[in-house]
């Protein structure tokens, strides 16, 4: 698990097979099945456990870390990752959401408190209650569970294995 190639580029470029690279097997296949082949993504997870979940139709992949093994991971990882092939998370937690989409929340939370006619002085207030609520329907962790809307991802994987979210990655082929 720790010899696993940070980027794209690094995986690319391992031996497969002795004489080829990766990169050079996929230019092998191309020509053997005569379809462009190429490595459109290249995610990587680091955690403890991490379990995979394909979407029907395979155009819709999930990975997400957990951070221990043990009774009931598997499950609970499985679960998580279509959760997330589900519900589009943007980030695991409010820690994780970049400063530029919170800004713009807050301001979108502002600007509908005032077409509400909200006296100026409760902006601030009511936009940071919407930027609460924005943080439970966008973080992983945050989320309502969709197996069991009463819990969140966070408890669901606390009492069911356990362990904590740790990571995800969704790629998605357009």
């Amino acid at each position: 698990m720790n010899n696993l190639p940070e980027t794209k580029e690094a995986l690319l470029g391992l031996p497969f097979d002795g004489s080829l690279t990766v990169s050079d097997k996929i230019t092998e296949q191309t020509g053997v099945i005569g379809e462009k082949l190429e490595l459109a993504a290249y995610e990587l997870v680091r955690a403890e456990h991490v379990s995979a979940y394909i979407h029907a139709g395979n155009k819709l992949a999930t990975l997400v870390g957990l951070s221990a093994t043990g009774d009931g991971v598997e499950e609970a990882g499985r679960d998580v990752a279509m959760q997330v092939a589900a519900m589009s998370p943007i980030a695991l937690n409010e820690d994780e959401v970049d400063e530029a989409t919170i800004e713009r929340e807050l301001e979108v939370g502002r600007d509908l408190a005032r077409q509400e006619g909200k006296p100026e002085a409760m902006l601030d207030n009511i936009a940071k209650g919407k930027l609460k609520r924005f943080f439970k329907d966008n973080t992983l962790v945050n989320q309502a569970f969709i197996k069991d809307g009463k819990v969140s991802v966070a408890d669901y994987v606390k009492t069911e294995a356990s362990t904590e979210v740790t990571a995800f990655e969704r790629v998605a082929l357009v």
